[in-house]
């Protein structure tokens, strides 16, 4: 688990997150769309609002992924909605066929609020980030991106991650500016 997130899960809150995360999965094979989930139905930690993202996988390789970076209704239901969204709505891949479905791995990154990092230079912003355990979420005008900190695996050095998070954004990987945000958060992230 990568976190230093304060509002850890349990095993049994994690276990019904990635059981509720495959039904709604199913229920979109299904049903065309994401299963109605009662929030009222779960303990406190999981009808809390927080923000959260969902990874598809296939035979070791990315199917999908859509999230939240902030906390917009309660964490059972964007994991609901979300891997819904990555099965059938990310644009980077058509949507989940059935024969896919028992090759499907599924993982769900908590995030815990996103901090914004004060710096004057970009040495100053990569000496701030801590590889291997930071998301960061890049503003410029419209322009937005965000890498979780699973991306470290791929991306293990800081210029890396933030050249290749710029381009996500849509900005050059060299680009620079007085008016450029960063802002830092941590996951849990847990899979099947």
């Amino acid at each position: 688990m990568n976190s230093t997130n304060p509002d850890l899960l349990g095993p049994s809150h994690r276990h019904t997150l990635l059981r509720l995360a495959r039904q709604s999965v199913e229920y979109g094979l299904s049903r065309g769309r994401s299963i109605e989930v009662d929030p009222n139905r779960y303990p406190p930690e999981l009808k809390t609002p927080r923000a959260a993202f969902v990874t598809l996988q296939t035979h070791g390789a990315l199917r999908g992924c859509i999230g939240h970076l902030e906390a917009v209704q309660p964490l059972v239901l964007d994991v609901a909605e979300n891997a819904f969204s990555a099965a059938f709505r990310d644009p980077r891949f058509p949507p989940l066929g059935a024969a896919e479905l028992p090759h499907l791995a599924i993982e769900i990154s908590v995030l815990s609020t996103p901090r914004p990092l004060v710096f004057a230079s970009e040495v100053e912003l990569l000496a701030m980030i801590e590889p291997g355990v930071d998301g960061l979420i890049i503003e410029e005008g419209n322009a937005r991106g965000t890498f979780l900190p699973t991306v470290w695996k791929s991306l293990a050095k800081p210029r890396d991650f933030l050249r290749h998070l710029k381009e996500k954004a849509g900005l050059s990987p060299d680009y620079w500016s007085e008016t450029l945000r960063i802002q830092r958060y941590r996951t849990e992230t847990f899979k099947e």
